[in-house]
């Protein structure tokens, strides 16, 4: 088996790669000076077993995708395995307006073309996973965020709403600590109070979990009202640290303790790899394809 490290997943297929003790594919990556990209491959992987990791994210890695994967299905890779650390365009999973595009449907048809098998983490909802013309897994990098919060003394985990509470109780057992989610109370026209539904925060080590920060004025919001609550510390974590417009900047100004996100997106608060789950889901998937 050979392991294909794209741009935007260099960490993640390395620390597959000693995981999985198999080797990563010589390749060359540039840009024309049209920012056209090239790729070419090194080693020699006809009939080979080819896991390509690359994060769909942003356009510009989507685009560098599709040539790796044209690269390999030409070099006559026995199966083709794509490893999307982070699915771009997932969370446009269905029509909210007349004339939309669907657009996680639309970039999964076109990664499945030559390929074998689709293998993700923490996609927004499993059932965009149906929009994959091959078979399609989804895996969780929960555990691995709780093993690094285990030894944060850590009181109680909270889920940023009620549909994310599942991933605030599967840390928190894994912590062995209590979970909660936040929930919205509007006093008036124009103030939202955030607290958690039972657990109460004052003087508790808090840490939230997400599967995505994106913009952070939620979880800034959430963070704010905790301190004022006289929660002791809070920390945030999350699977893919997209940290656009000006998020680092808003969790900090909300005195935020400690940032934590994957590998999924490489960041400096990329304090956690998504490897191990992504390692343990193709060994089982890899039997399933087989059977």
């Amino acid at each position: 088996m050979f392991i294909l490290g794209g741009t935007s997943a260099k960490n993640i297929a390395t620390n597959l790669a000693n995981r999985l003790q198999q080797p990563l594919v010589h390749t060359t990556y540039k840009r024309f000076p049209d920012d056209e990209f090239y790729v070419r491959l090194h080693d020699n992987i006809a009939g080979q077993d080819v896991l390509i990791v690359q994060t769909a994210y942003p356009d510009t890695k989507i685009v560098e995708l599709f040539l790796i994967q044209d690269a390999v299905h030409d070099a006559g890779a026995k199966t083709i395995t794509v490893i999307l650390p982070y699915f771009g365009y997932s969370r446009q999973d269905k029509k909210f307006e007349e004339g939309e595009a669907i657009s996680a449907r639309a970039i999964a048809q076109h990664i499945s073309m030559n390929v074998d098998c689709v293998i993700t983490v923490d996609p927004h909802k499993d059932h965009v996973l149906k929009f994959f013309t091959v078979p399609a897994y989804s895996c969780t990098a929960v555990s691995t965020i709780a093993q690094y919060l285990k030894d944060k003394n850590i009181d109680f985990v909270l889920a940023p709403d009620k549909g994310a509470k599942e991933r605030a109780k599967e840390a928190a057992a894994l912590i062995n600590c209590e979970y909660d989610f936040l929930e919205k109370t509007r006093i008036d026209g124009s103030t939202v109070k955030i607290t958690p539904k039972k657990l109460d925060a004052r003087g508790k080590h808090v840490a939230i979990i997400d599967d995505i920060i994106s913009t952070g004025g939620t979880m800034a919001h959430s963070i704010k009202e905790l301190k004022k609550q006289g929660a002791a510390s809070v920390s945030v974590a999350c699977t893919h640290g997209l940290f656009v417009g000006g998020a680092k900047e808003k969790l900090l100004a909300a005195d935020c303790d400690e940032i934590i996100s994957t590998d999924t997106i490489e960041t400096e608060y990329s304090k956690v790899s998504a490897a191990e789950c992504i390692a343990e889901t193709l060994l089982k998937t890899t039997r399933i394809i087989k059977n």
